[in-house]
């Protein structure tokens, strides 16, 4: 998964990175690498600090409306730190980097991943890299949990809660954070 983060990330980085003034030339690999590692690292911090139902729901819809969603946040706000931490890139310049990329990035990842066409990721292997579950099917729990045909958060609450362990874990820090339902 990390070499087609990366793709994508090198494919978008034009105005962000590579002819961003702010950045210097033989810094533009580098900044590169810190983007679809962060991106990596924010994605399993939103697993891992609440987000979980969030981050399944974006995977299952090909990314809805990646720019809104709060894991897209959380991701970007990842993605700043370490572009200011690992490279000195002023926090204005961070914040313009990681607001041109990152929403730009997870979208194109979520489409690929829903695209059936598209073996080079799946929604099991975002999932996967994301929580540390490689080889679970999310996609299939998550299909199985859908009641109506649509996924809302009560079948979000019931695969991460079942996967996770149910009352106590990241599912029950989701219930807690959902009011229980």
């Amino acid at each position: 998964m990390f070499e087609t983060l990366m793709n994508l990330v090198q494919q978008n980085a034009g105005s962000a990175i590579t002819n961003n003034p702010a950045i210097p030339n033989e810094h533009n690999n580098s900044a590169m690498q810190t983007v679809a590692e962060s991106i990596m690292g924010g994605l399993g911090q939103q697993a891992q600090g609440g987000g979980l139902g969030n981050l399944l729901g974006m995977v299952v819809n090909g990314g809805g409306n990646v720019q809104d969603n709060p894991v897209t946040q959380g991701v970007q706000q990842h993605v700043e730190q370490s572009l200011m931490q690992k490279l000195g890139i002023s926090p204005g310049v961070a914040m313009s980097v990681a607001g041109a990329l990152v929403p730009m990035v997870l979208s194109k990842l979520m489409h690929k991943a829903a695209d059936p066409n598209d073996s080079s990721v799946d929604g099991n292997t975002i999932m996967g890299a994301a929580t540390g579950q490689q080889g679970t099917d999310w996609m299939g729990m998550a299909g199985s949990a859908m009641a109506d045909g649509k996924l809302d958060m009560n079948d979000l609450m019931r695969v991460a809660g079942s996967q996770m362990g149910g009352g106590g874990g990241l599912g029950g820090m989701l219930g807690g954070l959902l009011g229980g339902r």
